[in-house]
């Protein structure tokens, strides 16, 4: 592991791990924050309207992802995976911070407007952490060199067939 991601995960991690403690530890005030946006998704999509009638359970996942997930990128464990649970509650939290924000003087939308961009910029941040392969190769390239490496394989064995059926051929003439 590089000296950057010893560090930077972590960093970027413990931004994750206290929002989740903080959600968790006001659970009714993250539901209450949650509610509208919940109903709104639970009548854009029917199948999510369970979910959306539960505004504290979805507070509560929502804190146990934050901090399960982060801890495991700040240890460097599953980081991948764990990058893209980020990416998707650090989504929910930037349209949650939006629409509950206080915009009516300029000085309040100019906050609502840094406090989005913040959460924009940690949203990259992860996705970043979630597309790093920490020197390895991701699943889609080794696919796709198992493929072209049978591929020459096959090949391989054809001409070396065809080579051999010439060459019984030709001793079967003689």
């Amino acid at each position: 592991m590089s000296i950057v991601r010893l560090f930077a995960r972590p960093l970027l991690a413990t931004g994750f791990v206290a929002v989740g403690v903080e959600r968790l530890r006001n659970v009714d005030q993250t539901a209450e924050q949650l509610a509208p946006t919940l109903k709104r998704i639970g009548s854009t999509v029917p199948s999510a309207a369970s979910l959306a009638a539960n505004p504290t359970m979805v507070a509560r996942v929502l804190g146990y992802t934050q901090v399960g997930a982060a801890s495991l990128l700040g240890m460097g464990k599953m980081s991948r995976l764990a990058s893209l649970l980020l990416a998707g509650t650090a989504a929910l939290n930037a349209v949650v911070e939006y629409r509950n924000a206080e915009a009516s003087t300029a000085q309040e939308r100019k906050d609502r407007r840094y406090q989005l961009l913040k959460n924009l910029s940690l949203i990259g941040g992860v996705l970043l952490a979630a597309v790093d392969t920490n020197g390895r190769p991701g699943l889609a390239w080794r696919a796709e060199h198992l493929v072209s490496d049978t591929q020459r394989s096959v090949r391989a064995m054809g001409k070396d067939a065809g080579r051999r059926s010439r060459k019984v051929t030709k001793q079967t003439r003689k």
